[in-house]
């Protein structure tokens, strides 16, 4: 459980139904697949027959390992399996992804803004470009300014931190996968993704919730979402 992002959509779901926000989340662990990841994010440790070498994605589609090390793939799975598990879990996701900003552009929608969130660690691991580094409250990365106009890269920064948060840009994460697929300035596709230190809301080590700061945190989520949600461009 050192990997996931535990429950994140119970600290955003208060918000996310006053306002009542299109959603679109995962009940997947990332050990089973990562769908922050690409099929192609994979190796000769985790798919048989893969071109990439041994330990270019220990951390990709399949993790083989765990970022505190302990192994979790004892060999690499079938080409079959891969892409079994990709046409079962992978695509399914990804496409509802891709349906919503099909369904507001369908409405006529110029812009779309994707916040993508996740969860991280309060400390990197030696996995990390941060070991041993405390992190910020929260992380948002736009892929160096390539997943989103600055505009709405600069709300969310000021609106995490009008709710009290210590906001690192870009460091140490960039952006995954999602952002780096879905954010098309370009297109009109905004896509940002902000990670919150688990510490603030959980045990990181038994993993439970920690019901009195959850809820404190929860507020604070609250108050950075509507700050955005009320300075939208398309919503005036």
């Amino acid at each position: 459980m050192c990997d996931i992002d535990r429950y994140v959509d119970r600290l955003y779901a208060p918000v996310t139904t006053e306002l009542n926000l299109t959603c679109v989340k995962t009940q997947w662990h990332r050990y089973v697949i990562d769908l922050n990841r690409l099929p192609d994010d994979v190796d000769a440790d985790s798919v048989i027959g893969s071109p990439n070498p041994s330990g270019k994605f220990t951390t990709g589609l399949h993790w083989v390992k765990t970022t505190r090390g302990t192994k979790i793939m004892p060999e690499p799975i079938s080409k079959a399996l891969h892409d079994q598990l990709v046409t079962r879990y992978f695509e399914p996701f990804h496409s509802d992804v891709r349906d919503t900003f099909d369904f507001f552009r369908d409405r006529g929608a110029g812009k779309v803004y994707h916040l993508d969130a996740h969860s991280m660690p309060s400390k990197g691991t030696a996995a990390h470009k941060d070991p041993g580094e405390t992190r910020a409250e929260i992380v948002i990365s736009d892929q160096e300014g390539k997943s989103c106009e600055p505009f709405f890269k600069e709300l969310v920064v000021e609106a995490y931190e009008k709710a009290g948060f210590k906001v690192r840009l870009n460091w140490p994460y960039v952006g995954g996968r999602v952002t780096q697929t879905y954010g098309k300035p370009d297109q009109g596709q905004h896509t940002i993704q902000v990670e919150i230190s688990r510490v603030q809301y959980m045990d990181e080590e038994s993993k439970q919730l920690l019901p009195g700061p959850a809820k404190e945190l929860t507020a604070k989520l609250t108050a950075a979402i509507k700050y955005i949600y009320e300075r939208m461009p398309e919503i005036k």
